[in-house]
Formats: C-alpha cells, sequence, structure tokens
C-alpha cells in the first residue's frame, strides 16, 4: 500500500486557517500580501504567526507562499520579507521565481522550499531541475494528465511531488494569465486576478475599411465561453491515492472558512476511509459535503488528458447548490452555542452541521432566533456587522456535545 499522502489547504483568513486545521488537514499553506498568490488574503503577519502556533500545536504544517514573479524593485523589499521568515519560521517557503529561489537558498538557506505551481512544471525534466536547484518539493501544473503523473513519478522517485485535487480552473495557464492585468490592471500572479473568464462575452465581426460591425449571435449556452467547472478528483480517489502522490492541495486562497472547512471535511474522511479499507473504498458518500458547496459544477479536468465537453458551463457561472453557508459556531456558554451568521436565518430554519473527524452531522429547526447582543428574539435576522444568534444546547442530542467547539460550521436550503 502506498504512503498516506499530506492533505494540504489553504488559508486566506486566520479562522480560515484554524478551520482547515481542525477538519484535518495535515497543513495549510499562506501568503504575505504583496510577495504572492494572495493579495487579497486578510490574514496579517501577527495572525500568521498565532496561525503557525496553532497549527504546530496539532502537529500540523504551514507552508509560507513567495511566489511571485520579481520585478527589480521588489528586491528591494527582500530584507523585510527575510525578517518576516526568521519571525514566523515556516515549515518551508512556496516559491515559483528562479531568482527568489537562489535569494531564498542565499538567505534561508535551511528552509525546505516548494515549487509553487506558478512554475507550470509539466516534466520529469523540470522536476530535476527545481530538484537539483535545491527543492525538497515540486507543485505539478493542473495540466499535468493522471498517466503523465505516473512516469514522473517512477522517473523522480525522491522528491516530493503535489498535485491539485479540488478547486477552481484557471482558463488561461495556472495563474499566468495576462487578461486580468491587460482590461482591470489587477494582475493575476500578485492574486487580484478580476476573472474576467467567468465574464460574459459577445463576439464581433468587425470590418476595418467599411466600419462594419456584425454581431455573431450567441445562444444561450454561448455566453461564457471561458467557463470552467470546479476541478473535483473525489470520483478519482482511488487512482490519486495509488499513484504514490506526497501531497494533495485544495485550491480556495480566497474561500470562506465554510467552503475550506467542508472540502477539507470531505478529503480527510475519504483518504482515512480507502486506508482503513481499501478494497472496500467508495468515494461516493463523501461527495455529500461537496454537493453542498456553491461551486460552477465539477470537473475531473486534465485526468484523462484531454478535456471532454464537460468540463465547462457555457450557461451560467452562478452556483449550481441548492445549499448556502448558515454560519460558524463561534463561542461557547453553559446553556447555548453563538453562532455568528453567513446568510439571513429565520425561524424554523433547518440548519446542519458539519463536525470534524466523523462523517456524522447534526441537524437543528432553529424555533426561536435569539439575538446575541441582546437576548432579544426575532422573526429572522440578517447576516453582517458581526450579527449572531443563541443555539440552546438542549437543541443538540448529548452524544455531540462535546464535538462542539469554535469555527464548527453549519449550512442550511437557500
Amino acid at each position: 500500500m502506498k504512503k498516506k499522502p499530506e492533505l494540504l489547504a489553504p488559508a486566506g483568513t486566520l479562522d480560515g486557517l484554524k478551520t482547515a486545521i481542525i477538519y484535518g488537514a495535515d497543513a495549510v499553506y499562506a501568503g504575505i500580501p504583496g510577495f504572492s498568490m494572495r493579495a487579497r488574503a486578510k490574514i496579517t503577519v501577527p495572525e500568521m504567526a498565532q496561525g503557525i502556533e496553532f497549527a504546530h500545536k496539532y502537529g500540523k504544517k504551514v507552508y509560507l507562499a513567495f511566489n511571485l514573479f520579481a520585478h527589480d524593485f521588489d528586491y528591494d523589499m527582500l530584507p523585510r520579507v527575510s525578517q518576516v521568515i526568521d519571525e514566523l519560521q515556516p515549515d518551508a517557503l512556496i516559491v515559483a521565481d528562479p531568482g527568489v529561489m537562489a535569494w531564498v537558498r542565499e538567505h534561508h538557506p535551511k528552509m525546505p522550499i516548494h515549487i509553487s505551481t506558478q512554475a507550470n512544471i509539466c516534466s520529469a525534466q523540470t522536476v530535476k531541475f527545481w530538484q537539483n536547484a535545491g527543492a525538497s518539493l515540486c507543485v505539478l501544473a493542473r495540466e499535468v494528465t493522471h498517466p503523465e503523473f505516473l512516469r514522473i513519478r517512477e522517473k523522480c522517485p525522491d522528491v516530493g511531488l503535489e498535485i491539485f485535487i479540488h478547486g477552481a480552473m484557471c482558463m488561461s495557464y495556472s495563474g499566468r494569465c495576462l487578461l486580468s492585468n491587460f482590461v482591470t490592471g489587477r494582475p493575476a500572479n500578485r492574486g487580484a486576478c478580476a476573472q474576467l473568464c467567468r465574464w460574459n462575452y459577445d463576439v464581433i465581426l468587425r470590418e476595418r475599411e467599411s466600419g462594419l460591425e456584425m454581431g455573431l449571435e450567441e445562444d444561450d449556452r454561448g455566453a461564457y465561453i471561458m467557463n470552467s467547472k470546479d476541478l473535483c478528483l473525489m470520483p478519482r480517489l482511488r487512482e490519486v491515492l495509488e499513484s504514490g502522490a506526497d501531497s494533495l492541495k485544495i485550491e480556495g486562497r480566497n474561500r470562506s472558512e465554510y467552503y475550506v472547512g467542508s472540502v477539507v471535511r470531505a478529503y480527510r474522511n475519504a483518504i482515512d476511509s480507502y486506508f482503513a479499507d481499501p478494497e472496500n473504498f467508495d468515494s461516493k458518500p463523501f461527495m455529500d459535503d461537496l454537493n453542498i458547496l456553491e461551486s460552477r459544477g465539477y470537473t475531473d479536468a486534465f485526468f484523462d488528458g484531454k478535456l471532454g465537453p464537460d468540463a465547462h458551463n457555457y450557461e451560467t457561472t452562478r452556483s449550481d447548490s441548492d445549499y448556502q453557508a448558515a454560519g460558524v459556531i463561534t463561542n461557547i456558554m453553559d446553556d447555548y452555542f453563538v453562532m455568528e451568521l453567513r446568510n439571513e436565518i429565520k425561524q424554523g430554519d433547518e440548519i446542519n452541521f458539519i463536525l470534524p473527524n466523523t462523517m456524522e452531522k447534526v441537524t437543528v429547526v432553529l424555533d426561536k432566533i435569539i439575538n446575541d447582543k441582546n437576548g432579544d428574539e426575532l422573526p429572522k435576522m440578517s447576516a453582517g456587522q458581526n450579527n449572531s444568534l443563541r443555539i440552546a444546547k438542549s437543541l443538540v442530542y448529548k452524544k455531540y456535545l462535546d464535538k462542539f467547539e469554535p469555527l464548527i460550521l453549519g449550512y442550511k436550503k437557500k
């Protein structure tokens, strides 16, 4: 049997980082704004320090993304970055730029280095190049097929290999798209992509000499011509786990803790289930946690090679899920839980809580909406401004009470 791979989750906020750890991630990756693909990340350096301490308390790892392609002016700021690295002491740095790689080797020679998906690694030769340069792990491009991965694994047995198993797909080349920068001035490589591939486009045929413009009419299925579905390898997880990958990566640096926790929980339980009983493993039950999420639909993308016709959603960029995040448990009192809202909650709503380290869920019907700020009873409450309600512990079966802790996630029917 192959060794159990690391489950790697994104952390765009401190709560997101903690949620990923609580729900079963072996490691998380996060970035310093301005020096990674996390320009819109909401985690500060002091919060990163808290997050690393939290992860290490549970025996988990934190990798610091440092995967920008640096301009000359960026190197003027690297001494400050070096101080941050020394202060945080992450478990590895994720880089993409050869110049940044050389800088890390010079200034932090003992720091493990992972090569980012931004480096577009598609072959064993490229893996060996980075390995010879000092990398301990390479993140393969999403474009690498499963048969290609098997060949790379065979040719590169003594270096870590990481693959994406879940998350959004980039319609350009793994985050190197110029379209966002060209149209909006927001660079994809700095984590500020405007996701122009999700926009609704009209195609115009222009004849320059006469000035004639003729619209090429599209039907309803032709509007979102670059809108890929989200990657999901849960149905192919047996093959993934038998392939010898060292790390399985979930995309989602700008996603909510609800998304991160749900995806991590699904893959954590599925991976553990496979290694507990490989012969009888079935991935279907673990799709339930993924089908409640707001997504663009799912595809296994390049796993088998050329994309099929079902890899894109030509109709809409909206989620096709019937569920939405309800809230997050943020405090536990003697008689009740405090849930901070993510969407409007009404009296009589049914909330499903997903618990870590188990496939079980807890369903609670809210017969009362009690405002946590003042104890008032309301017919409904809206999200925002940290609005929170109380959930009586008496509504939860006693055997589940000890499974609740801050950052437990709840969802509801739309």
